[in-house]
């Protein structure tokens, strides 16, 4: 049972510093997290042979012609600020080249295979990208951007994960903020490299320390294992990286309410340092904001999330004004730095593939960019001042993404296909109902599944039968089927009950038609219509790409 996240004070000093050379950051020495197995990184190619999974993009559009630099620069404007990398802005002038600077891991280290995408009416599919930043500190430049010498050599930390959907019909892209310290039940790793096992936690750890198990496939497979969304491709970036492409951007117009320094007496703090009102950062003064948690809202990272989101919002918007990037040199010097900095899934192993990549993130207007943080309690107990998904409206935003449903509110050109002539007549589908009303501080609505099977028995479902065993507890109501020919069964039971055909699923687990009934449904009568409103958590802190007034409220005792 977790608390109310609003508190003043920050009680959770267990990442590391967030400031250069240690002298801020977001613990002292010896303040670190849960410890982690002691295994470090190594650079080196995974096994001819290793799996991944690679998802192409719907449409691909052709290479552009040489001197296309309106092209390049609508290019760089998705990639660079909606991946916080640049890679092929300037690809094309030496393909070769660039691609042999990519490094490349597996998809996915877990064990659980991810689900295929359900196509939408045009046979269209999303595209979701886990954006990882890693804090290694395995080079000189890394180190000194990075500080916190104690942490030298060690198994590096996904200090920002950030998920990108890019809709079904290309009209809209949702980015989904998992904040570090979020506690998680780790899934079972596999190192490609070394073919050490990562065995499934029995309790939970911090959200960041998936990228020390194996690579940044595990962090993949985190995500994957809680969220139930199918990722098909990861992009991992350092510190370094960062600094390199924020200089070639040039200034990002960034917004404070108030005079802030991040920096406290004993150590904590990025070092930034800016006046009230609008500046425009870059380089390491970039760098600086994107760390900066001591100083921005109650000196946690669900206020360095938002200001990550404030940043790339602007970036996008300076981008797509065309008056970036507008010198080929600095363009090279920006592919340069970012294949460089760049780890990517085998799916995603070539400019040309980030190329396709990047003109479909393009067909998103800036308007229909919306960006999240996953809604979260502060833990009690022994997970005092750690970060837990809010019951129910995390899995509500997690579900929309997985539903493909835009964050912003506005209607799709979605429509779930409907399976026309396909089902049998009412009085021969057989349906098991189970109840999962029970929530996190109420159990099961007795009499659930009954009450719906005998509504099931009205509309001549006259074969539905109630599951009395224990039944996994779920938010909303829906109708699960096993394979394509009960497909139209299921969703003629849905319709009969005024269930939408979004919450009709297929899943390998169920062995006929299962309708279990949710926690949207506790109260007799009709499904309520309310219940299946597609809208986002007011928790999840929703930032419209387009909103240039956002700025970021300075914590009052890190003013000057």
């Amino acid at each position: 049972m977790g608390r109310s996240n609003m508190r003043g004070k920050d009680t959770r000093p267990r990442g590391r510093h967030d400031g250069p050379r240690g002298d801020g950051g977001d613990a002292s020495p010896g303040e670190r997290a849960a410890p982690r197995d002691g295994r470090g990184r190594r650079e080196h190619t995974a096994p001819p042979g290793a799996g991944s999974r690679a998802a192409s993009p719907d449409r691909r559009a052709p290479r552009p012609a040489r001197g296309g630099k309106r092209r390049v620069l609508r290019w760089t404007a998705s990639v660079l600020a909606l991946l916080i990398l640049g890679t092929g802005a300037a690809g094309y002038l030496y393909y070769r080249h660039l691609n042999g600077n990519i490094k490349k891991e597996d998809l996915t280290l877990g064990d659980k295979q991810m689900a295929d995408h359900k196509a939408n009416s045009a046979g269209q599919t999303p595209l979701n990208i886990l954006i990882i930043g890693s804090d290694a500190r395995d080079s000189k430049e890394n180190q000194k951007l990075g500080g916190a010498k104690e942490t030298f050599g060690s198994p590096p930390l996904a200090d920002v994960q950030m998920l990108l959907h890019l809709s079904a019909d290309r009209s809209n892209i949702s980015v989904v903020s998992m904040p570090r310290d979020t506690m998680l039940t780790m899934p079972k790793c596999t190192d490609p490299d070394t073919g050490d096992v990562y065995q499934a936690g029995t309790v939970p750890v911090q959200t960041n320390e998936s990228l020390g198990r194996g690579g940044p496939g595990c962090t993949v497979a985190a995500w994957y294992e809680l969220t139930g969304i199918t990722i098909d491709h990861f992009m991992m970036i350092d510190f370094a990286g960062v600094v390199s492409m924020a200089d070639a951007v040039g200034g990002v117009p960034v917004c404070v309410d108030a005079n802030v320094y991040s920096h406290s007496s004993d150590g904590k703090g990025s070092g930034l340092k800016l006046e009230e009102g609008t500046t425009a950062v870059k380089g390491e003064q970039a760098l600086q904001w994107l760390r900066t948690r001591y100083g921005f809202e109650d000196n946690t990272d669900l206020g360095r999330a938002k200001a990550q989101h404030q940043y790339l919002n602007s970036m996008v918007r300076e981008l797509r004004k065309g008056t970036k990037l507008t010198d080929p040199g600095k363009l090279m010097d920006l592919a340069e730095a970012a294949t460089n900095a760049l780890t990517v899934d085998k799916g995603l192993d070539t400019v040309k593939k980030l190329y396709d990549l990047a003109e479909e993130l393009k067909k998103a207007p800036t308007d229909r960019i919306t960006m999240t943080t996953m809604p979260n309690v502060y833990g009690t107990g022994a997970l005092d001042g750690r970060v837990l998904p809010k019951p129910g409206e995390a899995e509500q935003l997690f579900r929309m993404v997985r539903e493909d449903i835009p964050l912003d509110g506005k209607a799709s050109k979605r429509k779930t296909p409907v399976v026309k002539d396909a089902s049998a007549p009412a009085d021969e589908i057989a349906i098991t109902v189970r109840n999962a009303s029970a929530t996190d501080t109420q159990g099961p609505a007795q009499g659930r599944a009954n009450a719906v099977k005998e509504l099931l028995a009205d509309a001549g479902f006259t074969r539905a039968g109630v599951d009395s065993q224990d039944v996994e507890p779920a938010a909303a109501t829906g109708i699960l089927y096993p394979s394509a020919d009960l497909e139209g069964d299921a969703q003629s039971a849905a319709k009969a009950l005024g269930i939408p055909l979004s919450q009709v699923k297929k899943s390998t687990d169920a062995s006929g038609i299962v309708l279990a009934v949710g926690a949207d449904w506790r109260e007799d009568g009709a499904y309520p219509a309310k219940a299946a409103e597609e809208k986002t958590p007011e928790s999840a802190g929703a930032l419209n790409g387009a909103d240039e007034k956002a700025c970021m409220h300075v914590n009052p005792n890190y003013t000057w």
